[in-house]
């Protein structure tokens, strides 16, 4: 590495493991209050009769009023209602998602440098279906967690150590695992939409020299990966919450919880929480890759420097 400057070295597949995981924990600290909004909203009208849907309506109508509703009520902690929970789910589903998923399309094309859009999709599918593998509970953990704002003030678990253990205790250790299939097909599309539409606006914007590989080329790319992965996967994203929030037995699947929602509430169920779906996707993407690209080449320019002589 010797005579290279830090941008000539491709990162390794460490750094981008480990960029990925802290891209994504600086992303959720400043995007969680509107990934909180967005589960209220998702859950809303589940498990409750007439009057207490319409309360539920009042109580917590659109991104804004869901949010001014919890400060009101629960004070502003309550926005980051658990991040611990938030954050251990990024340092472990993240670094797998986004941190491999260059190894494992360069792994699809044999080396090669030219990636067709097949290769990028098995790419994403593949690391997204690896990282539920691994980070699964923080998922169901994070989730009932913030949950918990729509149970009229009451708390279930006293904390993240305590969920875990609550909810194997009560539910087995399958219960830390619930919803892995809908998770799976979740990921697999977000993965897809996510990282693939990035890697495939950042690679048409260098190309045609309308931006260098920059922030404002970063930041065009995570934007309209955002935009595509809110319309696409919006509706996996609502029966994933539903099911995976739901008591012990009162879904038999996830597809008895899709019939279910498009029975009682209708087709517009499945984008229940689409605008805070998007602010947050939006927010998260721009702020999730342009971090990870500039820790990317810090890490890299930090190591080089370290192997460079005197």
């Amino acid at each position: 590495m010797v005579g290279f400057k830090p941008t000539d070295v491709p990162p390794t597949a460490t750094i981008k493991f480990l960029g990925a995981g802290t891209a994504a924990c600086i992303a959720d600290l400043i995007t969680f209050p509107l990934d909180t909004a967005k589960v209220l909203l998702q859950i809303r009208g589940e498990s409750q009769g007439a009057v207490q849907a319409s309360s539920a309506t009042a109580q917590y109508r659109g991104v804004l009023g869901t949010i001014l509703t919890m400060v009101k009520t629960e004070g502003p902690g309550s926005l980051y209602n658990r991040l611990v929970a938030g954050l251990q789910h990024q340092l472990s589903f993240a670094s797998v998602r986004i941190g491999l998923y260059d190894s494992v399309k360069q792994f699809y094309t044999k080396g090669s440098e030219h990636a067709g859009i097949g290769s990028r999709l098995l790419a994403g599918c593949t690391t997204g279906a690896l990282a539920v593998a691994v980070a699964q509970p923080t998922d169901v953990v994070k989730l009932h967690f913030q949950a918990q704002a729509c149970a009229g003030g009451s708390r279930r678990y006293q904390g993240t150590r305590d969920a875990y253990k609550a909810i194997a205790r009560k539910e087995g250790l399958r219960g830390l695992w619930k919803g892995t299939s809908p998770n799976v097909a979740h990921n697999a599309i977000v993965n897809c939409a996510e990282l693939v539409t990035y890697d495939l606006i950042k690679d048409a914007l260098l190309k045609a020299h309308l931006m260098t590989d920059d922030l404002p080329c970063h930041f065009t790319s995570a934007f309209g990966a955002g935009f595509c992965t809110t319309i696409i996967a919006s509706p996996v994203d609502v029966v994933k919450t539903r099911y995976m929030n739901s008591a012990s037995g009162q879904y038999a699947s996830a597809g008895h919880c899709a019939l279910n929602m498009l029975r009682k509430e209708g087709p517009q169920a499945f984008y229940k929480g689409f605008i805070p779906s998007f602010l947050r996707l939006g927010s998260w993407n721009v702020v999730l890759f342009v971090t990870y690209e500039k820790l990317k080449w810090a890490l890299m320019a930090t190591c080089t420097s370290r192997e460079a002589p005197f």
